[in-house]
């Protein structure tokens, strides 16, 4: 995976409550394993209508906000079924970084395996940068994952928490199997001591 260190880029609010996983990527787009493909079908039910024509009334598709790699979201977002298919999307489409008051847990775990950057914030502070970013789409923000920082349009830096181990695999760009591989010369020593 891509690690994350400091990123900078524009901002997507979609500033709604329980957006579950199903509106991120509907179950009908769940028919392949490979983990590229799906941020064409990114929020596919709001993005199109039933004949699959983009809706001008969804703010995803102005064109304001092409290039965006922030999604700001509300709170308990990516709740609903467990399908790692949701942060494939996300990733795909290309966001680095969701903001949101809450995750839910799943979901989150699920984001830091697959390379995405799930920050959690109080609400008067997302909630003010999702209206931020509504009003002024050329709005930078920067992330910075080494020093736990976010810092808004209005250049106020706000620190957040994270895991040290999921801290620590973004930074790196490991997922699981390669966290394994960190401890290979371990793993043949306590084969070796096991013969």
């Amino acid at each position: 995976m891509e690690p994350i260190r400091q990123h900078t880029g524009k901002a997507y609010p979609l500033y709604r409550a329980n957006i579950d996983t199903d509106q991120i990527i509907p179950k009908q787009f769940l028919k392949r394993i490979e983990r590229q493909g799906f941020g064409q079908f990114l929020f596919y039910n709001w993005r199109f209508d039933e004949n699959d024509n983009p809706r001008e009334d969804f703010s995803m598709n102005d064109p304001k906000y092409q290039d965006v790699s922030i999604l700001i979201a509300g709170e308990n977002f990516g709740c609903g079924s467990s399908r790692e298919h949701a942060p494939w999307a996300i990733q795909d489409y290309g966001f680095r970084v969701v903001i949101a008051p809450s995750f839910a847990d799943i979901f989150s775990n699920n984001c830091t395996k697959n390379g995405i950057l799930p920050i959690e914030l109080p609400d008067e502070i997302v909630s003010t940068w999702a209206k931020e970013a509504e009003s002024d789409a050329g709005a930078s923000f920067q992330v910075d994952l080494e020093n736990k920082t976010v810092t808004g349009p209005d250049g106020q830096a706000v620190t957040f928490e994270i895991a040290d181990y999921r801290r620590e695999m973004l930074l790196n760009g490991w997922d699981e199997i390669s966290v394994t591989l960190t401890l290979d010369d371990k793993i043949s020593q306590y084969e070796e001591q096991k013969v």
